[in-house]
Order: structure tokens, then sequence, then C-alpha cells
């Protein structure tokens, strides 16, 4: 698709129409995540623009996704973003199931918790299903500061991989041997992991909180600030616990009419205490049309670093981004715009759960493992850093076709470059 537009003839640039009405966007879900594999599915989205008279802004949107991907994921998604259900509220009503039979686990702590490029990847995975729903309500206070509120439910069940499903096809050689545990194995077997939290459970609570929003549209923002804190609480979880988050993002018009912006984003995620289920930590939790954003590491938090590298009781991430607006013109009776990003991702462990139970060796808690499988790390936790650079496709100022490729800059953060090939802006 990015191909085939960066070939149109230019000369069928013109000024940009209002759009009005419903728009259908149906289109099969190819793309391509180094941390998922190959995408493939499809996907429908509705959009409302109703008069037109608040264009590029939507009276509702509707989105819904059926995909696989290639290393092993399923992933079934149902958003509904609407300012209809109540006069002057905003409501975004998500669900997502995950299905992933090998999810990432690289430990606790960022760097206090050792990565080998060496070592067969099935001893940084997991099995993991996921079931999250959550339903945000958004009003206006003020100016540009609105409330927020909502409900908020999740089930996770979590094991050891699938060994037979992992070495499915596989030849002698490049088979995962079934008596060799993983990191998640070994962080169960000393207690890193609480017996409670390791096969899942169940959470749900409320969240609340505040937004202050100045962008002159949501799809692709060239100018304005948006940022919003909120706490979660969950007191009646299997585990209890209570968290919360700030972030703030920033869009600089360089040079104006959305030809090249500066954006950047600071997020901070912090749990109240020392009591939290490790699997409901790497999450940049969010509150509107987004299903909460996962990392910390992957595409949309620190693109180039591995996915969930960092987990911690309180984490941040930053990311500094150029975007380039090159082409605008109108085809097909819609707006399209071609777009090219550079960006540098960060990320940090501020406050780490305690880890002092595991040990430096993996033959230190199960004698048949290999004695060389190191697992506690030979460094402080730092700054987690990548930089890359991507393009885009913009259609009607609300449907953004990325491609981005990210470069770890520490091998402990991954062996080689990332490319996502997905939707939207990062932030």
């Amino acid at each position: 698709m990015l191909i085939l537009f960066c070939a149109l003839p230019l000369k069928a640039q013109k000024e940009e129409i209002t759009k009005t009405g419903l728009g259908v966007g149906p289109f099969p879900a190819l793309a391509y995540d180094a941390d998922k594999g190959m995408q493939i599915g499809a996907v429908l989205m509705l959009f409302d623009y109703g008069t037109g008279e608040n264009y590029p802004a939507l009276d509702s949107k509707f989105y819904s996704e059926f995909s696989y991907f290639t290393k092993g994921s399923k992933i079934i998604r149902l958003r509904y973003d609407t300012f209809k259900l109540i006069p002057g509220v905003r409501n975004c009503t998500n669900f997502q199931a995950n299905i992933d039979k090998a999810y990432d686990f690289y430990g606790f702590n960022g760097y206090e918790t050792y990565f080998d490029a060496a070592q067969a990847r099935p001893f940084y995975r997991y099995s993991r299903y996921e079931y999250l729903f959550k339903s945000d309500f958004i009003g206006r206070l003020a100016g540009a500061l609105s409330w927020e509120a909502g409900i908020y439910a999740s089930y996770y069940k979590l094991g050891s991989i699938d060994y037979a499903s992992i070495n499915k096809g596989k030849s002698a050689a490049d088979v995962f041997p079934e008596n060799m545990p993983t990191l998640y194995d070994a962080c169960k077997a000393s207690g890193v992991i609480s017996a409670k939290d390791a096969d899942g459970g169940f959470s749900s609570g409320v969240r609340f909180g505040l937004v202050y929003d100045t962008r002159n549209k949501e799809g692709a923002p060239s100018r304005g600030i948006w940022a919003e804190g909120h706490v979660l609480l969950a007191p009646f979880s299997e585990t209890p616990f209570y968290r919360y988050s700030f972030t703030w993002r920033h869009y600089l018009p360089l040079i104006p009419n959305d030809v090249l912006t500066l954006a950047y984003r600071f997020n901070y995620e912090g749990t109240f205490g020392r009591q939290a289920p490790f699997y409901v930590l790497p999450y940049m939790t969010f509150m509107g049309q987004r299903t909460d954003l996962e990392g910390m590491g992957g595409y949309e938090t620190a693109r180039g670093i591995m996915r969930t590298r960092l987990v911690g009781l309180d984490m941040g991430c930053a990311t500094a981004e150029l975007r380039w607006r090159f082409a605008s013109f109108v085809l097909w009776n819609q707006n399209l715009a071609l777009a090219a990003n550079a960006f540098t991702d960060a990320a940090r462990v501020f406050r780490g759960l305690d880890i002092s139970a595991l040990p430096s060796s993996l033959k230190e808690i199960l004698p048949a493992a290999p004695a060389d499988v190191q697992l506690r790390g030979t460094m402080d936790e730092r700054v987690h850093q990548s930089a890359g650079a991507g393009i885009r496709l913009i259609i009607n100022e609300n449907l953004v076709v990325a491609c981005d490729r990210g470069y770890p800059l520490n091998k402990q953060d991954g062996d080689s470059p990332a490319l996502y090939i997905t939707l939207d802006y990062l932030f």
C-alpha cells in the first residue's frame, strides 16, 4: 500500500475536501511487527463525520479487527468511540482478546535481568491468554480541561510454553529441549513470581483522571498539548493493586500547515505501595479510544527495544519525533498525505520488583539445567535507548498507515533492528 501511493503523480494535488456522512474502511490486516511476526487478518472501520462541520473530528468511530500473527499470536479487537451516547460526553468502549502461546518475557527491572541473544528464544517466552475490557467517559470541565472516568476488567491465563507447539516443524538441531526450563519457570521456582500470580487471575477496577487537550486534530496532530493523569483503583482483584499514570505530549509546528512538526512525549507509570500482579505491570495506561499500550519496549513505547524488556513497579518512557509531511493531495475523493519521520525512544525502570531471590545461574534452581544460562544482569538499571525512522500514509486525517524501523542502542535490548508496519502515529 505504501509503495502504491508513493508512486501516485503529485499533479492530483488540490484543496482538501470536507468529509461528511458515513465512511467505510474495510481492508486486509497485512502488517509486520518484529515482536509478533507477519500479521494476517481483516479490519473493518466505520467513520461517522456527521454534517462535516467539525471535520476532521468525528461524531463516532467503530473499529473491528481479527488477526493472526506468524509467531503464534491471535488478536480480536472491538472499539466504539462516540459522542452520541450521552450529550456532551465522549464514550470509548474497548474489548480485546490476545492469545499468545509464546509471549515475550525478559524478567524484571530491565538490565538487572540478563538477556542472552545466543539463547534459544523460547527461553524468553511463556503462554498468555489475555482478555481486556474497558469503558471510559470523558466530559468537558472548562476550556481544554476535561474529566475522565471509567471501568476496567481483565482476565489472564498464564503458563509455561507449549513445547510441542514451539518445536513443531523444527529440525532436530533447532528443537528447544522439553527438559529445559524457561526464565518464567525460573522466576516461579525462585519465588520472584508468587504462586498466587503465576497462573494469572482476574482484576477489575475503576479509573479517574484529568486530561488537557489543545491538539488541532486527533489522528495526525501538528500543534498543541495533550496531557493526562489518572489513577487506577483495583481493590477487588485477586491481588488488589493501585496504580497511577501521567503522560505529557506536545506538538510543535516548525513549518506551518502540517509540513514539519516536532512531537515529543513523556510518560510515567507508577504503583502505590509494592503490591501488584506482575502481569498488569508492562502497560502504559490509556484512557479513551485506545486500549492500554503494551510495553515498556516494542512499537507502542520504545521502538527497536524488545517488547516488555522493562517490567517494574515504576517505569517511564520518552520519545522525540520529527514529522515531515512532504506531499498532500486529493485522490478518489479522499484526502491523502505522505509523511516521513525520524525518532529516538528511551525507557527505564525507576522502581523495580524484589528479585534478590533470583540466582545468577539457572543451574542453581534446577540442577539438570545448563550451567551457562545466566539470569542476573551484570549492570544496574539505566536508560534503554533506540533510534530509527519511518514513513506514513495519512488518509482523511483519521487513518494512518505506518511503517517504522527501530534500532536498539544496546545489545541487551535486542540483537537486531525491528520493523513495524501498523496503524497510527505512536501518539
